[in-house]
C-alpha cells in the first residue's frame, strides 16, 4: 500500500503531523500520486492541487479538521458538495466535527485524533526555559499559541478561535496575579490590541521554531484555549505531554485527553489546574503519542484501500 499525502506546505500545524508521519512510516509514503493507491487529503482547501483524473480513479481519504456551522453556508458549502462526489470516506479529528458533517453527506466518517511525538514533547524546566527565552521568572506567564484573526483584514477576531474568551480570561486572571502573555502563532493582532489596551505585558514569538516552541510551552504556568470551535487542537495534547497545566473549552479533543476539571466553559469560570489534574492529563495523552498511535491510521488507510 502507498499513500499521497495531500498537504497544504505553509508552515501549518497539518505539514508538521504529515512530516512525522512520512518519518515514522518512510516506506508506506509516495510522493507521486499516479503511484498512490489512497490519497490522504490532508488540508481540504488544497484540493484543486489534484488533477481531475486522480480524483475519479484513486482512493480518496479526506480529513476535515473542523467547520464552523456561521460560516458553512455559500461557497464554503458548494467546495464542500463538490469535494464529497470524490471523497471515499472522510476523516475527522473530534467526534462534533463527525457530528456536522454528517448532515451534509453518507461517506464513512472515521474519528481519529491526531498524535503528539513523545520525543519532541516532554517535560522541561520551567526556569531554564525562561532563561533561554529571556522571560521573567517571577511572572505567572499564561499561553496560548495559534492564529485568531481573520486574514482578510488583521483586525476582526476568528471568532471560532475564541480570541475575546481569551483575551477575557487573562484581564480576570491580571486582577489575581502578575500575569505576563506568551503568544505564538500568525495573525495575532486581536489579541496584542486587547492586551495593549489592558496593559497587560506580553511576549510575541510569530514563527517559533519547534525547538523554541518547546521552551515556549515550557515557560507557561498556565495554557488556555477558549476556542468555540476546534479539531484539535494540536496544544492539548503538546501541552500535556509537557505536563503544563492547562484549560480548555469542551472543544475538539479537549474532553478526550484532558482531566475533567479542566474542561469548562472558559468564558464564565476561572479554575487553576491542581498537580492532580496536570498529572492526569498527562496519563491520558500517552495513548495518542506517535508511534503506536499513526498505526490506528495505518488501520485506516487500509480499510479505504480495501473498500468498495
Amino acid at each position: 500500500m502507498k499513500i499521497f499525502i495531500l498537504a497544504p506546505r505553509e508552515n501549518w500545524i497539518i505539514d508538521r503531523i504529515s512530516h512525522e508521519f512520512v518519518k515514522t512510516h518512510p516506506s508506506l509514503v509516495t510522493d507521486d500520486p499516479y503511484e498512490a493507491d489512497l490519497i490522504w487529503a490532508a488540508a481540504g482547501w488544497c484540493w484543486n492541487h489534484l488533477p481531475t483524473d486522480i480524483l475519479q480513479n484513486k482512493k480518496i481519504l479526506l480529513t476535515v479538521h473542523h467547520e464552523v456551522p456561521e460560516k458553512f453556508a455559500g461557497d464554503r458549502l458548494n467546495s464542500f458538495l463538490v469535494r464529497d462526489q470524490f471523497v471515499d470516506q472522510y476523516h475527522v479529528p473530534a467526534q462534533k466535527t463527525k457530528d456536522f458533517i454528517s448532515n451534509y453527506t453518507n461517506k464513512p466518517i472515521n474519528v481519529l485524533s491526531y498524535w503528539y511525538d513523545g520525543e519532541v514533547w516532554s517535560p522541561e524546566d520551567k526556569a531554564q526555559c525562561r532563561s533561554r527565552l529571556g522571560l521573567p521568572s517571577d511572572k505567572f506567564i499564561v499561553g496560548s499559541f495559534q492564529r485568531d484573526t481573520e486574514g482578510s483584514d488583521l483586525i476582526t477576531p476568528k471568532l471560532e478561535k475564541g480570541p475575546d474568551v481569551f483575551c477575557d480570561y487573562v484581564e480576570k486572571l491580571s486582577k489575581e496575579k502578575d500575569v505576563h502573555v506568551l503568544l505564538g502563532g500568525w495573525r495575532r493582532q486581536y489579541v496584542i490590541n486587547r492586551l495593549n489596551e489592558s496593559n497587560i505585558p506580553f511576549t510575541y514569538f510569530e514563527l517559533a521554531p519547534l525547538d523554541q516552541l518547546q521552551k515556549m510551552y515550557g515557560s507557561c504556568d498556565l495554557y488556555v484555549v477558549g476556542s468555540r470551535h476546534e479539531g484539535g487542537p494540536q496544544s492539548i495534547l503538546e501541552a500535556s505531554a509537557m505536563k503544563v497545566p492547562i484549560i480548555s473549552t469542551d472543544v475538539g479533543i479537549a474532553s478526550a485527553v484532558l482531566a475533567p476539571n479542566c474542561v469548562f466553559d472558559v468564558s464564565s469560570k476561572m479554575y487553576a489546574p491542581t498537580e492532580e489534574d496536570v498529572n492526569e492529563c498527562f496519563e491520558r495523552v500517552q495513548a495518542f503519542e506517535l508511534k503506536p498511535y499513526t498505526e490506528k491510521y495505518i488501520d485506516l488507510f487500509r480499510e479505504v484501500v480495501g473498500s468498495s
